[in-house]
Order: structure tokens, then C-alpha cells, then sequence
């Protein structure tokens, strides 16, 4: 059988083509690799540079590598925080004609990290919470599309920051079923499988001497349960309010986007008697202040850095004199987010040395401004200015920041 590449893009298989496929994945010469920390995987991984792109090799079987790549297809499909497939490579052999196993590559997921890699300096429980959240929310999202992730684990995620708190990317679904829609048994099958794995996990980083001495493995492991819980009830439930009190439905929904969820549908049905109204959301997108901050400015960023950026662009709105809420004569919203981003969010960022930002994308980073903006504020008891927070971050801050590279309680 002939070499085929199977990409998403016709661009990849031309430059995918220069790599050492006649080896097996272990063998590849260093000139090849990309030294970046990897997680524990079951398969043979490495970190590739394919033209400009960096990828993630994975050696497999035939049968489960075309199965994972149709599956991460169907994630980005429905906009599920996964790494990106961009190929299958079959009919590999070596120099002796002896068949090799199948390659799927992805995507490198830049400024994202391993938990491994992370806790190289022992995190705080603080910082373990957040991972918790992140890991929580993702398994939430995986299971409102109808996704049986199969091994949900810390080894099975990469977690990027977003704007003091993590963001989740699903790593491997090999094991991975996509449904219409989940019974109760497979949700709890997934969390149960969740909660073994990452207490699993933290006992044998305890036996290393990696965790932190008040960090209880068990107890962490159980935690994802309880946020998981607390999060899905809050998503699915169904709420009875009194007749006339529609604004208890508006209140309901702004709750859901304050967690970073839109209603995309719900049902409403009222009581026979005419004394109630019952309110269930059907479909829950998450990603709300995402696609607000992408319809705007045209940012693409995770949702507490969307978050963040909103609030600051809502504040330099309000100080613009052309902003007028309501007044047809006034500024439109995008204009003036487009001013901002010009004015306001692109000067900031690229004030920023590049060989000082490291993988910190932009949206990072100025969430990290606006921080030591506050943070001076404070300390002067008056507003210092973006710009010398820029200068102040730049000279004191991110040196000493990006010398440790391992991410650390805020």
C-alpha cells in the first residue's frame, strides 16, 4: 500500500510530505522534532514543524486514527475546545518494506501546557481549583452536544490561561462516542470515569513529591463531580415562575451568560390555570461573551479573556463623545469597538516586546495590562493610565514573569 495523507486542508499533504515517515516515530531525528513538553499518552507522541505550523504526531493503529480524525472533525464541527485534526498518513513502511503504524496529526495548541509541565513547580490548591473549573466546564460542554468522551482525565487535556483562569482543550477522543443526545448512565459513566482518573492521577504526582502537602487527591477527585453538578443543573433545569414575571425568564438567562452561555433555544409553557409559567432551556451554547466580543471587534479569544475585554472596552466607550446609547446620531457599537481595537488594544499589546511574550497570545496579555493597571491604581489611589502601566508591566514585570514559565497562582 502507497503513502496517502488524508488532510482537511490541500495545503498540509505538500508540506507533511517532508517528514521522516520511513521511520517509526521514535526514531525521528531531533532535526525533525519540536522540544515542547508532552503529556502522558498510551501512543508514541511527538512535536513536528511542518512548514511554518508546528503539529503533534501520534502513532496508532489504522482503524482508530481514522476514527479520532473524524471525531475531532465533528468537535470543531460544533465548536468543542479540541485540538484541531489536520491529517491521517497511512501506508507507511520502513526502508525494508515492513509496515509501519498510522500517524494522525493535529495542531499545536499554542501558549497551551500539559498538567504535567505545570506542576514542574508545585501549584497551590488555588490553582488546582481553576484546573478543576476548566475541566468541568469542558466536560459539560462535551456532554450538552451529545459527546461520551470515554476517559476524560488531566493526561487527556491541555488547559491554556484565560484571563486569570484556565481554559480546557480536549486532547485524545479515541475513546470517544458522539450521540444525539446522552442518558443519564452515560453522564455519569464519563464523570465517574473522571473522578477515578484525575484522583489516579494526583496520587501519583503526591508519590513524586509534584503535589502540593495540603492537596488531598481524593478529595480533588471528587470535586470535579460536585463542580460538574452544580453546572449542569444550572444549565438544564427547569424553572416555574409566577404569571406576569417575565423578567424572572430575562433574569434566569442573563445568569446563564454570566456562567458564558447563551440560550440558543428554550421552551415556555403556561399553566392551565393561567397561575404559572414554565421555563426550560433546550439548547445551551457556551462561548456568549466569545461571539459578543468576535461580532464587535473581530477578536477571536477565550471566554473570561472576551469577558475581560468587553468590560474594558464598555468602560472607554462611555468616556468617547460621540457614545450615545439609543441615539440614532450616535456612534454605532462596532465602530466604536473597531476604534478601540485600533486605538486602545493594538498599541497596548504591541508595546510588548515580542521576545518577551513568549506563547502568550495578545488577548493574554492585555488582561495581564489591565491587571497591573489595577494593581498600580491601587497602590497610587488613582487612576495611572494604561500607558504607564505598559511601561511599568514591561520594565518589572513580564522579565521576571516569563523566567519562569510554569504557570503559578496570580
Amino acid at each position: 500500500m502507497a503513502l496517502q495523507i488524508n488532510a482537511t486542508n490541500p495545503e498540509h499533504p505538500a508540506l507533511l510530505l517532508k517528514l521522516p515517515w520511513h521511520l517509526p516515530l521514535e526514531e525521528w531525528p531531533e532535526e525533525y522534532l519540536v522540544p515542547l513538553p508532552r503529556g502522558i499518552s498510551r501512543h508514541v507522541v511527538r512535536y513536528a514543524r511542518a512548514g511554518d505550523e508546528v503539529v503533534a504526531v501520534k502513532e496508532l493503529a489504522q482503524r482508530p486514527a481514522l476514527r479520532e480524525y473524524e471525531l475531532l472533525r465533528d468537535l470543531d464541527r460544533i465548536g468543542i475546545p479540541a485540538v484541531d485534526p489536520l491529517a491521517v498518513v497511512t501506508g507507511r513502511t520502513d526502508p525494508g518494506g515492513e509496515p509501519l503504524e498510522c500517524v494522525l496529526i493535529t495542531r499545536h495548541l499554542g501558549g497551551s501546557m500539559p498538567y504535567r509541565s505545570m506542576f514542574e513547580t508545585t501549584l497551590r490548591p488555588a490553582t488546582m481549583h481553576r484546573l478543576m473549573d476548566a475541566l468541568a466546564v469542558l466536560l459539560v460542554r462535551l456532554h450538552l452536544a451529545g459527546f461520551a468522551w470515554g476517559d476524560c482525565s488531566l493526561s487527556n487535556t491541555l488547559f491554556r490561561r484565560d484571563a486569570g483562569a484556565y481554559a480546557a482543550y480536549l486532547v485524545d477522543a479515541e475513546t470517544g462516542d458522539l450521540h444525539p443526545e446522552l442518558t443519564v448512565g452515560q453522564r455519569e459513566y464519563d464523570l465517574d470515569l473522571a473522578r477515578v482518573n484525575i484522583s489516579g492521577e494526583l496520587l501519583d504526582l503526591e508519590a513524586s513529591g509534584a503535589l502540593h502537602p495540603s492537596v488531598d487527591p481524593i478529595e480533588f477527585g471528587t470535586e470535579i463531580c460536585a463542580r460538574y453538578q452544580g453546572l449542569w443543573q444550572e444549565l438544564t433545569r427547569t424553572s416555574v415562575y409566577p404569571a406576569g414575571k417575565h423578567h424572572y425568564i430575562e433574569r434566569r438567562i442573563r445568569r446563564l451568560n454570566d456562567l458564558g452561555f447563551d440560550v440558543a433555544e428554550m421552551q415556555i409553557e403556561h399553566a392551565s390555570n393561567g397561575d404559572s409559567v414554565t421555563f426550560v432551556p433546550k439548547v445551551v451554547d457556551a462561548g456568549h461573551h466569545q461571539r459578543q466580543l468576535l461580532r464587535l471587534t473581530g477578536l477571536d479569544t477565550e471566554e473570561n479573556q472576551a469577558r475581560r475585554l468587553l468590560n474594558d472596552l464598555e468602560s472607554w466607550m462611555a468616556t468617547q463623545d460621540d457614545y450615545a446609547p439609543g441615539d440614532p446620531l450616535g456612534a454605532r457599537p462596532e465602530v466604536l469597538a473597531h476604534r478601540w481595537v485600533r486605538e486602545v488594544f493594538r498599541p497596548a499589546v504591541r508595546s510588548v516586546p515580542l521576545e518577551l511574550r513568549g506563547s502568550t497570545d495578545a488577548a493574554e496579555i492585555y488582561h495581564e495590562l489591565l491587571e497591573h493597571r489595577w494593581y498600580l491604581s491601587e497602590r497610587a489611589q488613582h487612576d495611572i493610565g494604561l500607558g504607564t502601566a505598559v511601561e511599568d508591566y514591561v520594565r518589572t514585570i513580564l522579565p521576571k514573569a516569563r523566567d519562569t514559565p510554569q504557570p503559578t497562582d496570580d
